[in-house]
């Protein structure tokens, strides 16, 4: 991957936070267990308020999580084990390695600023930038979309009630579609969120620029309810980014809802590693990078064949 790509796959990192390997299991399973429906059924729509209660039920109390045995996978590197941290509102931490060669990825975020390092990139760079100044750096003009945005891609933010909706709208598979207007420095934004009729889960968000083209999407899958909080949360989280060519997928597998974490070991610190230079991505003169061009009209994906990732079934349940 030339030295372009491959910055601009850092900052789709940096702007996403995002996390499809090439090889892509099945992970969308049955369950026989059916908890009771939280949500009335097709055709008796519930209301866009009785939609939000539902989902930050369970969204608005997980505060934290903890994945120790994670794994990611990209197209343009191979799948390495990681731990995954994240407190809200916007600490988050992701660590990835292989057992030969130890640290490949870090990126993370505290309550001031976020980063990311990989261990290829050449010369050995650690990237950084404050979240307040985030919306004028060069980085936000290669890529247009917000960091916290990873958080959202992980099916676990609740609604904003201070942002304008639209919906509930009835989809196939008892699924529900809600759209929420943003403005941002390039004109307003429509996110798409596809949620399960019963329980109120995230499925699935895209979100659109002002032309209406594909900027982003996000899939999760695999929820697992918590055995100790009852909450539940997806254990599987894929995300592209249609303009910029890029993907990446991490399988969280079991993980840790609302455990006490504190900053024992440096977590919501940005790193220092040994001879590796600070990029400052606030800096204009920081990186020579072009904008991407405008995208072409992106069609919104259908759902995939058999096999690969595609919108859960009316009773993909968790465990």
């Amino acid at each position: 991957m030339n030295l372009c790509r491959r910055r601009l796959s850092l900052l789709v990192l940096a702007g996403l936070f995002g996390l499809t390997g090439a090889s892509c299991p099945q992970f969308l399973q049955q369950y026989t267990y059916q908890p009771p429906r939280l949500l009335p059924a097709q055709p008796a729509l519930p209301t866009l308020q009785q939609v939000m209660a539902v989902v930050d039920q369970n969204n608005a109390r997980i505060q934290s999580f903890l994945a120790n045995n994670a794994t990611v996978g990209g197209p343009d590197f191979p799948n390495l084990r990681a731990s995954v941290a994240f407190q809200r509102p916007r600490r988050f931490r992701l660590r990835a390695e292989t057992g030969l060669t130890g640290p490949e990825l870090d990126l993370g975020s505290n309550d001031e600023m976020f980063w990311f390092w990989v261990r290829r990139e050449q010369p050995p760079t650690l990237y950084y930038c404050r979240h307040d100044q985030y919306a004028f750096s060069p980085a936000r003009h290669t890529l247009p979309i917000q960091p916290e945005w990873l958080i959202e891609a992980m099916g676990i933010a609740p609604f904003d009630p201070a942002l304008p909706q639209q919906g509930p709208y009835p989809l196939p598979n008892d699924r529900l579609e809600i759209r929420t207007v943003r403005d941002t420095p390039e004109g307003p934004t429509t996110k798409i969120t596809i949620l399960d009729g019963s329980q109120g889960w995230i499925l699935e968000q895209r979100i659109l620029d002002s032309r209406g083209q594909l900027l982003a999407r996000s899939m999760s899958g695999n929820h697992r309810r918590d055995p100790l909080t009852g909450l539940v949360m997806p254990s599987v989280v894929q995300v592209d980014c249609p303009p910029a060519r890029f993907s990446m997928r991490i399988d969280l597998g079991n993980v840790e809802i609302n455990p006490r974490l504190d900053d024992r070991g440096g977590l919501w610190t940005m790193p220092r590693y040994p001879n590796v230079r600070l990029v400052n991505l606030a800096d204009p003169n920081a990186m020579n990078l072009q904008p991407i061009p405008a995208p072409q009209p992106v069609a919104v994906p259908q759902p995939a064949a058999s096999g690969q990732f595609q919108a859960p079934p009316a009773q993909w349940r968790p465990r």
